[in-house]
């Protein structure tokens, strides 16, 4: 299952303790925190849930098996 940004906003809306336009904007405030935060190289790291990080990976040769003659 994916999780996206709107699941998350509908969850939080559940507990109706704040309106509908300054949950998306908070949940717009920490996800731009997060970009930027990975963008500098850094790391992220939520106790309790999980770590975010950019890791390079070495450039590979794609196939597309469409084309693929044998």
């Amino acid at each position: 299952m994916t999780l996206t940004k709107k699941d998350i906003i509908d969850n939080i809306l559940r507990y109706r303790i704040f309106e509908r336009a300054n949950v998306i904007q908070h949940v717009e405030s920490i996800m731009e925190i997060m970009r930027e935060t990975l963008a500098n190289g850094e790391d992220i790291l939520i106790s309790g849930f999980g770590k975010f990080c950019v890791k390079e990976k070495k450039a590979r040769k794609g196939r597309n098996p469409a084309n693929n003659i044998s």
